[in-house]
């Protein structure tokens, strides 16, 4: 009697021990984080509807879908040339290339258009999508224009892509081959696809804009007005001072004096003073 207890007993143990470990890496799941993203503001435009009337003009057989897309997204590629210092050209040509002119089937279902895979920092939303191996993971955004915000601070918060900034906004060419030097694409051909496209296109023009061009009205003073309607802002999952003194125009320094910050650190649910 007693061996049997012995037996019953240590396969009692043995039972209970394996569903402790499978509740434990059931708990392991990485559980993911809607980012709250801002509804986009319409930019001023001008510069580009002249831009593809004289494109048509003087080219023919160019893609339909490719000048709509130029049309749409090159008003935000020349803010965020003006905000970040990396090229208009280079920011329209790549998200047509990625994009498929916002056409692909990763665009279409994440409105993700420079093919910006999750990294281990990503707590957004996701899509898996075959790319350089099968079923890779995708960032995922609400709105193709929160994509364009990514990719300016893709670009600017990683150390390799730092000295693309030494190379001015008008030198498209070696902005196209310095990304792939620091690795952003695995393609060769990379560099050639993208200036194949600006030059297409002439997107190169979209560099000469200035902030204050009379035919492209986007000052200082006029984006403010437009994206700083609110006083007040909740910190989400994943903000940071930068991100949000990016989002509304507005410095770091002057975000820590309005809410009496000693330092960058702003904690979950925080509401900070914007204007």
């Amino acid at each position: 009697m007693n061996v049997r207890n012995l037996i019953f007993c240590l396969i009692v143990t043995l039972l209970s021990s394996c569903a402790s470990k499978k509740t434990l890496v059931k708990s392991r799941k990485k559980q993911t984080v809607t980012v709250v993203e801002r509804e986009p503001k319409k930019l001023p435009s001008g510069k580009e509807k002249k831009h593809i009337e004289e494109l048509k003009d003087k080219k023919v057989n160019l893609n339909k879908y490719t000048l709509e897309y130029i049309q749409r997204f090159a008003p935000i590629a020349v803010r965020k040339m003006h905000m970040y210092k990396i090229p208009a050209s280079i920011t329209l040509a790549q998200g047509v290339l990625e994009s498929g002119s916002g056409r692909s089937e990763l665009a279409l279902k994440s409105n993700n258009h420079f093919g910006i895979k999750c990294h281990t920092n990503w707590t957004g939303e996701s899509v898996n999508h075959d790319d350089d191996e099968k079923g890779e993971c995708f960032r995922k955004y609400q709105y193709p224009e929160t994509s364009y915000d990514d990719h300016s601070a893709f670009l600017t918060q990683r150390k390799r892509y730092e000295f693309l900034f030494s190379f001015e906004t008008d030198d498209y060419k070696k902005w196209a081959r310095g990304l792939k030097d620091a690795g952003y694409a695995t393609d060769v051909n990379y560099p050639e696809k993208i200036i194949k496209i600006i030059e297409d296109y002439d997107l190169h023009e979209f560099d000469k804009v200035k902030k204050d061009d009379p035919k492209y009205p986007i000052s200082e003073i006029k984006y403010k007005e437009m994206i700083k309607k609110e006083t007040t802002y909740e910190v989400k999952k994943g903000d940071t001072l930068y991100s949000i003194s990016k989002n509304f125009a507005v410095s770091i320094e002057e975000l820590k004096k309005r809410n009496n910050l000693k330092d960058d650190t702003i904690s979950l649910g925080q509401k900070l003073i914007i204007q």
